[in-house]
């Protein structure tokens, strides 16, 4: 009913303004991940104290500098999955404006800094402690505005999740597109990170006005009120029959209507209503972090011996391909839905997705100890990754959009935070059995 009356998103503006905040949500930390080389750089050189280690083990670099990946993925996989799940619970005693605005400043202000400090010398263990702190601060905010932004899309039509996953799968392409080019132009670590990190905050302050304007589309503002006006619709009802009886007997139902205004909702009582497509988007993400990058970056090719496409194999095969078919299948929901959201083929095509995680493992990784290379070929290697990276893309898209839409209108939001904690979960497990996929190798 409340679709068929709804205002027409003239020009698409909330679906643009949705795609921008998508993008606003990733692009800072792809271009964050680009630019490691460039923070690894900066801890070279370690007093005495990392010598002894290092040497000991043969590595030339500082005890910084080969601990810095590990420690990273622990600096932003617990903050995201802690906050996302505080998000869960909280989202409805702090208001949405202040969740999304204030992340979003927060995260402007820690790429201006990061920006500042590629200006300025710090020594290595100082410059270390403050980058953990940035990726910390980044992706708590980060986890806040995304589960905020998946809430908030829950209360329109399911189509408007998808282009919040579209335009973070744009984020990841634009990111591996920068990095390509920046080996291509040659230029220096320093001034790359620095272009990536002024893109980064123009695309944050671009999302900041995005979402200011967003309260003022008609769409939106319909959606917005029938979500929180819905229960006091039947009220209204009440009031009407009642009306005919005593007026002692009026000032308690408006007392009702009120109170039932914002009804409470049970965090419980959702995921049993959503919890299929909760655990589909966990174990989504599980299998695509677990086998990318960790296993498919150890990939060698063995077409080229010492060319230009020994140099670009790994970002044009891994990183972009990967991106641009992740973002396909994120964009392709927009116009295609299929299965549906009680259909079980969903579940089991999102089961079958674990078949990639051997078939990695047997491409020319290397080193290697344990499993033969059956696939040794270039071309099994992409072929792999095309259809990992947009079954990752579109079947991911497809839960997220469904989930919000098996509840109430009134209980969107709450499924959407839900499902955004179930994204990140997926995350943080994936980049945790990461670790034991690469070894079985």
């Amino acid at each position: 009913m409340t679709a068929l009356n709804a205002p027409r998103d003239k020009y698409n503006a909330v679906w643009i303004i949705f795609f921008i905040l998508g993008l606003g949500t990733l692009l800072p930390w792809n271009f964050f991940m680009t630019a490691t080389m460039y923070f690894t750089s900066r801890l070279k050189d370690t007093p005495s104290t990392q010598t002894n280690e290092t040497s000991a083990a043969g590595d030339t670099r500082s005890v910084l500098e080969s601990k810095f990946n590990n420690v990273m993925t622990l600096c932003a996989m617990v903050p995201l999955l802690v906050f996302t799940c505080l998000n869960s619970f909280l989202h409805q005693r702090i208001p949405q404006k202040l969740r999304i605005i204030g992340s979003l400043v927060v995260i402007l202000v820690v790429f201006l800094l990061t920006a500042v400090l590629v200006k300025i010398d710090v020594g290595p263990l100082s410059f270390f402690t403050i980058t953990m702190i940035k990726i910390i601060c980044i992706n708590s905010f980060g986890a806040i505005l995304q589960s905020s932004l998946f809430g908030l899309a829950g209360i329109l039509p399911a189509s408007y999740t998808t282009p919040i996953m579209s335009g973070q799968g744009l984020a990841g392409t634009f990111a591996a597109f920068s990095m390509i080019c920046a080996l291509a132009s040659g230029s220096a670590l320093q001034d790359s990170a620095f272009g990536y990190f002024i893109t980064a905050c123009a695309v944050i302050l671009l999302a900041i006005l995005a979402y200011i304007v967003l309260p003022r589309m008609e769409f939106f503002q319909y959606f917005m009120e029938s979500n929180g006006s819905r229960p006091a619709t039947d009220e209204e009802n009440k009031m009407d029959l009642l009306k005919k009886d005593s007026t002692e007997e009026k000032r308690p139902v408006v007392r009702l209507t009120e109170e039932e205004a914002k009804p409470t909702v049970s965090v419980v009582n959702i995921f049993k209503q959503i919890w299929v497509m909760a655990l589909s988007v966990c174990f989504i993400f599980t299998v695509t972090i677990g086998t990318f990058p960790a296993v498919t970056v150890e990939v060698e090719t063995t077409v080229a011996n010492g060319g230009a496409w020994e140099t670009y194999f790994i970002p044009v095969s891994c990183f972009l391909l990967f991106n641009l078919m992740d973002w396909a299948g994120r964009s392709l929901t927009a116009v295609c839905m299929w299965p549906g959201k009680d259909s079980m083929w969903l579940p089991v095509l999102v089961g079958l997705r674990i078949v990639f995680i051997p078939l990695f493992m047997l491409c020319n990784v290397q080193p290697r100890n344990l499993l033969p290379v059956l696939f040794a070929h270039d071309a099994w290697y992409i072929i792999f990754m095309i259809f990992f990276a947009f079954s990752n893309g579109y079947l991911a898209s497809l839960c997220m959009c469904f989930g919000p839409k098996k509840v109430p209108q009134h209980e969107a939001e709450t499924a959407g935070a839900i499902m955004a904690f179930f994204l990140s979960l997926g995350l943080a497990l994936g980049a945790g059995v990461s670790f034991a996929f690469r070894a079985l190798v």
